[in-house]
């Protein structure tokens, strides 16, 4: 998928009970009823590449292999907090595929757990049109960096990872503030007020455009 060079390569198919300290029951079945295999396919750190770390020690690559599709967020957020390293998820159904990672830090009272930030996420596509690059330049922080601003949806020039990361809440905020505000004008049956919406979607609309990309 990526072309990654083969000092990256692990091809390590990995229990799905290899997170079971980490899930309650109805986990449990999640992970058997929804998951055929996850595959740790890559290991990205010093050792592999060469490439100096910083904040970001290792990045893994996994392949999680899916008996329908759908989108498996909440299986996601429990391998991530189990693994303290950055994890891309690559997620395959029938030869198509989603690609999902999050950041995250370490719990600080508890390093057998990890703290996500925020995920990033792109939509469903043909496992022979992956428009993703990892890019093995500088040193860690600056690859996963890069692989992120990728999967954005804001447009903005950042410094760093937490700076996207906030900058990506915000663009979340506006959209989710957006929706809102069509249901309510949907829904209302008072001119005076549906125009007051309007103006107020119309002013939400500019923020969103002048500050990200559609």
């Amino acid at each position: 998928m990526f072309n990654l060079p083969k000092s990256t390569l692990v091809q390590k198919v990995v229990p799905k009970n290899a997170f079971d300290a980490y899930t309650n029951t109805k986990q449990k079945k999640a992970f058997a009823n929804k998951i055929q295999r996850i595959t740790w396919l890559n290991k990205i750190s010093f050792e592999t590449i060469n490439l100096k770390d910083a904040e970001i020690k290792e990045i893994q690559i996994f392949k999680v292999e899916l008996k329908e599709k759908i989108e498996i967020k909440d299986i996601l957020n429990i391998i991530d907090k189990a693994i303290p390293y950055h994890i891309i998820f690559l997620i395959d159904f029938n030869k198509e595929f989603y690609i999902s990672t999050s950041v995250k830090h370490l719990h600080p009272n508890d390093e057998d757990n990890a703290v996500i930030d925020y995920t990033f996420k792109s939509v469903w596509l043909s496992i022979n049109e992956n428009p993703y690059t990892i890019e093995l330049k500088s040193d860690l922080d600056w690859v996963f960096q890069n692989f992120c601003e990728q999967l954005k949806t804001v447009n903005t020039n950042v410094s760093n990872i937490w700076e996207l990361v906030q900058a990506q809440k915000k663009d979340d905020s506006l959209r989710k503030e957006m929706e809102k505000v069509k249901s309510e004008i949907a829904r209302c049956k008072q001119f005076n007020i549906k125009v007051e919406l309007n103006i107020k979607l119309k002013e939400l609309e500019k923020s969103l455009t002048s500050n990200f990309k559609s």
